[in-house]
């Protein structure tokens, strides 16, 4: 890798999500690792509106296009996504992505 990637225009190969975790719609996702620093992996994510469930990992990521809430089971209040947003991941939360806007963002894990 470069020291340079253009985020937005880096092309993701998509699959369907698995239909046990499919809320509603038929969304996709796709990801791409791009580097690894100090033994986390940075990388770019993308999932087309529907909505999903997920189980977390420890990630910390910032949107940069979309529109989305990702809710929690836990009871923590949901979070809105939109382009600048920075969220932390907890390992283990499980959440719920309603995505309305085709969502991408750089994460660190």
């Amino acid at each position: 890798m470069s020291d340079s990637v253009d985020t937005l225009a880096l092309a993701l190969e998509h699959t369907p999500l698995p239909q046990e975790l499919v809320v509603a719609g038929t969304p996709t996702a796709g990801y791409r690792d791009i580097t690894e620093l100090s033994g986390l992996t940075v990388g770019v994510w993308e999932h087309t509106p529907g909505t999903s469930r997920d189980v977390e990992s420890d990630e910390v990521f910032v949107v940069l296009t979309g529109d989305a809430t990702v809710t929690f089971d836990d009871g923590s209040p949901p979070v809105d996504l939109r382009p600048g947003s920075l969220v932390r991941l907890r390992a283990g939360q499980r959440t719920t992505w309603t995505v309305r806007e085709t969502l991408r963002k750089v994460y660190v894990s």
